[in-house]
């Protein structure tokens, strides 16, 4: 397990081993006053007289031996936390890094539930193993072995008698971690669930409220609850009785060695002071014995968090090149793309191209692939077959900053950070003057819900975004488009959320955001994309007919029948009572 981890501490190491010098030396300082104690006792054994000062200087010896246990101890924890958390800080960053490098659909796949508790809850368990586990363990298991043959050499029965109980604990915490083992799987895959869906049910408080669903939403969030309740009782029931045997017997050593340690006192065979020097050495094992073994207990959870960490970890990583965009034009191209979620695939061998500075519109039932098409061109996920060019060049041969810079997506979810709505737009050109960042929110179409805030356009957005209507949050998103300039932009229902006063200047705006540029955009109401260049039908993950709007009316009857329903939809009204 050290050796998944070890990796990740770095220069830090060196301090992991001063932690287990230094607490190693603080163990035998708290283990030689049982020799202090030894001493006074023994000639009392033998019927011989002490006097105070004798008494005086090994209860000296025994405070001084406190001291140094004390400091010897706080400074190896001290170098064992230095290395721990910044062993937690490389983790992290490891982790941050690799994951900027997955597939955004599969990171989405992932949970903000599972991911939130692998980065915090599953990453902050390892600090038991670096800081506590893995020095505290050496020295609580090397001084007591040298402890226990030491009293072998005393007398080699009484340490015999000494490894029952030790044989019989350790026994106990075997079958302890065996039985918790065949559990665990179950217990952390309910743990994730459960996570997940406490964060669902937050999220979703508003729409739960809105349609009186307060019930069903409440008796899933308190099923998943329940059923983690359920997994983690069963597993303490299995593993409590060996834990009730392991912590009585193991702090005992001396359970076999009294009575028959007595008996050969009485039979001659030893004499009582020997005795009494290995029942101090044993009161000296038990405690840190009991104490490594904890820790081993923690072993087989840290085991599977670390597993769990590296499968993430370990998740191929988005196909990217490393040189800039060397494409002779801006000409994109999907040739034969195939692609699946998971074992279902949803694209089947879909091919398009867009010419530079032209408008092509994807239209089709839900479903129909067109917003996978959207995300596959800024590189959402990798497609299993087929290329996506721009200009010639390969997306994957470029690297994702590459592609970025080229190409603006607007999406219908559209995400605001807690800051400034000024800083939420700068996303869009970081090097961006306030100037440009105050056009591009002026000719979004932000001025007319600016000027009600105090503080305009730096008012906080709050949670995501939650200070804006959704409306308004996509128009701070077209802002940041705007401002961004990209030669590519890709429209996946970016006018979704307008309502119908504010979706002239809206169309506006995009006019504008598309002028001169290379164009993909997704709509429903294909009123708004029947003066697209080319309009493409999709159904069932492939495009059935590419032509302009009129071409479509009289030859695709899927393209008819979609721009008929369009029409019959915008004449819909409520009728008067």
């Amino acid at each position: 397990m050290f050796k998944k981890v070890a990796p990740y501490i770095g220069k830090y190491k060196k301090y992991t081993v001063w932690a287990a010098v230094m607490m190693s030396v603080g163990i035998v300082a708290n283990v030689v006053p049982y020799y202090f104690l030894y001493q006074i006792i023994a000639p009392l054994t033998r019927g011989e007289s002490i006097d105070a000062s004798f008494i005086l200087i090994r209860v000296a010896f025994v405070a001084v031996c406190e001291v140094i246990y004390s400091f010897s101890y706080v400074e190896g924890l001290t170098f064992s936390h230095i290395s721990a958390y910044n062993t937690l800080k490389n983790l992290r960053i490891s982790l941050q890094k690799k994951l900027e490098k997955q597939p955004l659909g599969n990171i989405k796949e992932l949970g903000t539930g599972r991911i939130k508790k692998v980065f915090t809850d599953d990453i902050d368990q390892v600090e038991l193993l670096l800081a506590h586990a893995i020095p505290e363990g050496i020295a609580n298991t090397l001084i007591p072995t040298i402890i226990i043959v030491l009293m072998f050499i005393t007398d080699w029965r009484l340490g015999l008698m000494s490894l029952v109980p030790l044989v019989v604990g350790l026994f106990a915490m075997g079958m302890m971690m065996k039985s918790g083992m065949e559990k665990m799987n179950a217990y952390y895959e309910s743990a994730a669930k459960m996570n997940n869906t406490i964060i669902e049910y937050v999220n979703g408080m508003e729409v739960v409220k809105v349609f009186n669903k307060d019930g069903d939403s409440y008796k899933r969030f308190g099923d998943v609850v329940r059923s983690y309740r359920d997994f983690t009782i069963d597993w303490y029931k299995v593993c409590w009785p060996w834990m009730a045997i392991y912590t009585s017997v193991l702090p005992c050593l001396v359970l076999l060695m009294l009575p028959f340690g007595s008996g050969l006192v009485l039979g001659g065979t030893i004499a009582l002071d020997k005795m009494v020097l290995v029942f101090c050495m044993s009161f000296a094992v038990g405690p840190s014995v009991l104490k490594a073994l904890n820790f081993a207990g923690k072993f087989p959870q840290l085991d599977y968090k670390i597993t769990e960490l590296e499968k993430m970890m370990d998740h191929p990583p988005l196909k990217e090149g490393t040189s800039g965009f060397k494409g002779k034009d801006l000409d994109v191209e999907f040739k034969d793309v195939r692609f699946a979620y998971e074992d279902k695939e949803v694209l089947h061998g879909v091919s398009i191209s867009l010419k530079q500075g032209t408008t092509t519109a994807l239209v089709g039932e839900s479903g129909s692939g067109k917003s996978t098409l959207a995300k596959l061109l800024v590189h959402y996920y990798d497609i299993d077959s087929g290329n996506i060019t721009i200009g010639g060049q390969d997306i994957t041969d470029m690297s994702l900053e590459a592609l970025n810079d080229l190409v603006a997506f607007v999406s219908q979810e559209q995400f605001l950070f807690n800051t400034s709505l000024y800083e939420n737009i700068l996303m869009g050109r970081p090097d961006a003057t306030k100037e440009e960042v105050l056009d591009a929110a002026r000719r979004a179409q932000c001025n007319e819900f600016l000027e009600r805030f105090p503080a305009g356009i730096d008012t906080q957005a709050g949670d995501g975004g939650k200070q804006l209507s959704g409306g308004e949050r996509q128009r701070i998103s077209l802002a940041r488009a705007l401002l961004k300039n990209a030669p590519i932009i890709v429209l996946d229902e970016a006018t979704a959320f307008m309502d119908p006063e504010n979706e002239e200047k809206m169309n506006a705006a995009l006019d504008e955001i598309i002028k001169n540029k290379t164009v993909l955009v997704i709509a429903h109401r294909l009123s708004t994309i029947k003066n697209a260049d080319k309009i493409c039908v999709m159904k069932e993950g492939e495009c059935i007919a590419a032509d302009t709007h009129e071409k479509l009316l009289e030859s695709c009857a899927e393209y008819k029948k979609l721009w008929d329903a369009s029409v019959s939809a915008s004449t819909w009204k409520i009728k008067e009572a």
